[in-house]
């Protein structure tokens, strides 16, 4: 009986510390778009976020990306070619990366990069009080600090989404070309022939999200640090393990609903 009244006390905290969360994210996140609706940040502040969370994510991306190219043009290729279907490889490389492993990848790696330090910045801040020195200076810190980065992520993740793919084309190209004997521009012709607008919209839009999503999951967490050192060190571990579940949660909602608008689309 008391370990009922202890596990129900328990859930019942859970719930509630749960909702304090959603609440005070919602909240954030509302008071980002009112920022950006009445005073958008400056050319200048955003170009910056851009290429400190976006450009300079150009490495990591573009190793992953290739590497998940050639992983998947050996597997599939070497899987296909026992039933005599290698010349598949392309169109199935090229649609997965485009439609789903394009904008995860991306995000997963954004997630471990942007997300950390992000996150890190922000609750350094927090902990030392400068968002505290920046409210008595009059200044807004969701308007400050939070929205432009927010913003520039959303920005930056569709482009990289794009790299991404082209660069895990390519890396199956090499690998098709290399150990399965593909003629490159055999391998590209069926690629390219294969992939629609939609294809590529359908990911670019994910990538977006998913910005958004690590974007202000990272600083949520930041701005609610608290502890000295170590609420900056768990506020980095929150901010990289809650981007990277909600990111693969919203990958099935989005993927499905998706689908769903270009079964609309091919009705009408």
């Amino acid at each position: 009986m008391k370990l009922l009244v202890s596990w129900k006390r328990s859930f019942v905290s859970t719930a509630e510390n749960l909702f304090m969360e959603v609440g005070s994210y919602s909240m954030m996140v509302a008071q980002s778009f009112m920022v950006w609706v009445r005073r958008p940040p400056s050319f200048s502040q955003l170009t910056y976020e851009v290429n400190s969370l976006g450009v300079q994510s150009f490495l990591i991306v573009f190793v992953a990306a290739l590497s998940t190219g050639l992983v998947l043009a050996i597997q599939f290729g070497f899987g296909l070619e026992r039933f005599g279907a290698k010349y598949y490889v392309p169109k199935i490389v090229s649609i997965s990366l485009c439609r789903e492993l394009g904008p995860i990848f991306t995000a997963l790696m954004l997630s471990g990069r942007v997300g950390a330090g992000m996150a890190a910045e922000i609750a350094s801040m927090k902990v030392t009080q400068q968002i505290d020195a920046v409210r008595a200076l009059g200044t807004d810190p969701i308007r400050r600090i939070v929205a432009p980065k927010i913003l520039a992520l959303i920005i930056a993740t569709p482009f990289l989404t794009l790299l991404a793919d082209m660069v895990g084309i390519f890396g199956g190209m090499l690998a098709s070309s290399s150990q399965l004997g593909l003629a490159p521009h055999d391998y590209f012709f069926k690629s390219f022939e294969i992939i629609t607008w939609r294809d590529v919209v359908g990911g670019l839009v994910k990538g977006g999200f998913f910005g958004f999503i690590i974007a202000s999951v990272s600083c949520h967490e930041g701005m609610n640090a608290k502890g000295g050192t170590l609420g900056v060190g768990l506020a980095t571990t929150n901010a990289v393990v809650k981007s990277s579940i909600v990111v693969l949660i919203f990958d099935f909602i989005l993927t499905k609903l998706l689908w769903l608008a270009e079964h609309a689309m091919t009705k009408g």
